[in-house]
């Protein structure tokens, strides 16, 4: 700590004025008193845990200043849970254009009814990803 303006607490714990750390001595060195926050526990989505991903590899500045300002898990949760509104959205949407029931009543072949939903859903994850996810 050299020539540091610092107040001694005790023998054990310093306090640095110069940034307002508390300071804990153990053994020869001295370590910063900093403890993180407790987070709400959340569980990420598809959307969410693709996003995260994405900022770790892509967006390495974004992802550093979302922890640092402790706005990571509010980030990912909106992103998440507009993600999952904006596919059901798409989804429904789609089907109401093509006159197209969203639920499977029988009327239709089941194998066509499945293939049509399939093909709404990658359409609507696909605007999502370039949307929200990638971005």
């Amino acid at each position: 700590m050299g020539n540091l303006r610092n107040k001694e607490l005790n023998n054990n714990e310093i306090y640095d004025e110069n940034n307002g750390l508390y300071y804990t001595k153990v053994g020869d060195y001295y370590y910063p008193n900093i403890v993180i926050n407790d987070e709400e526990k959340i569980t990420l989505g598809k959307y969410g845990r693709a996003r995260l991903q994405y900022l770790k590899s892509h967006k390495r500045g974004l992802w550093s200043e979302l922890i640092m300002t402790e706005e990571l898990t509010k980030h990912l949760k909106d992103v998440d849970d507009n993600a999952t509104n904006k596919v059901k959205n798409i989804i429904n949407n789609l089907a109401k254009k093509d006159n197209f029931p969203i639920y499977y009543d029988g009327i239709i072949d089941q194998l066509e009814w499945v293939k049509t939903m399939n093909n709404y859903k990658n359409i609507a994850e696909e605007l999502v990803y370039n949307e929200l996810i990638y971005c």
